[in-house]
């Protein structure tokens, strides 16, 4: 019975002990994420969470835990909308090569002419 509660607790434990670093990662995310607070302070920060880890990470999330949702969002907002512009910028850009193969399939498997697959090529091979 002993080895079944030692395990138990070592389980509790090690559940306690990653939530811990999955907190502490994420609150050092936020400080350097964050352009308003200075770089002493985010130091600062920094300082208290190696010599007081658990009141720190206390301390922060009730003084700033708001405001990590917010940049969290605005960080997951900014990526997106570069990822967004990246694949419009790519989707018009297919090169003439790529644009004469696809026009080829098509022509092979009946869906367009050979007048039609000349004017793709032509139209491919000009811009």
């Amino acid at each position: 019975m002993d080895d079944f509660w030692d395990f138990f607790w070592l389980l509790v434990w090690s559940f306690v002990f990653v939530a811990y670093l999955i907190l502490l990662f994420q609150i050092l995310t936020d400080l350097f994420r964050d352009r308003h607070l200075s770089g002493w302070l985010k130091a600062v920060w920094v300082i208290f969470l190696i010599l007081f880890p658990f009141l720190t990470a206390l301390v922060y999330l009730i003084a700033r835990g708001g405001g990590m949702a917010e940049r969290q969002m605005a960080s997951m907002r900014a990526a997106k909308a570069e990822t967004d512009q990246y694949i419009q910028q790519t989707a018009g850009h297919a090169s003439p090569a790529h644009q004469i193969e696809t026009a080829k399939a098509l022509l092979d498997s009946g869906t367009i002419t050979q007048a039609e697959f000349d004017q793709l090529k032509a139209k491919a091979l000009a811009g």
